[in-house]
């Protein structure tokens, strides 16, 4: 069983940066795969903000993103990060880290297989 716990979210003011964890856990889990955040507001449909393949360590953003976030990987703790700065209220919302094999590594959530609970961020 695969489990990937998030962690990082808050409230900030606009302008103001967080950084968002997600731990993975499970034996069944392979490291050579994609590793993803997304993000859901009130109201809107869930979005792709920043994907990375940990096979060549590629990554790709959200078009709204606008190098303002910032996708990596600790492979010795498990974890993947996302470096999120110069916030804006319409980054409010809550994100979700997914992970999939490296066949199914798009922007496509049908593809994920693994999800986390997701944790809250605000901006205000």
């Amino acid at each position: 069983q695969v489990q990937l716990v998030e962690s990082g979210g808050g409230s900030v003011q606009a302008g103001g940066s967080l950084r968002l964890s997600c731990t993975v856990s499970g034996s069944a889990y392979n490291w050579d795969s994609c590793m993803a955040w997304f993000r859901q507001a009130p109201g809107k449909a869930r979005e792709g903000v920043a994907m990375f393949y940990t096979g060549n360590t590629q990554t790709a953003y959200g078009d709204f993103v606008k190098g303002r976030f910032t996708i990596s990987r600790d492979s010795a703790k498990n974890t993947v990060y996302l470096e999120m700065n110069s916030l804006k209220p319409e980054d409010t919302a809550m994100y979700y880290c997914a992970a999939t094999s490296w066949l199914a590594c798009s922007w496509d959530q049908r593809g994920y297989n693994y999800w986390g609970q997701g944790t809250q961020v605000t901006v205000s």
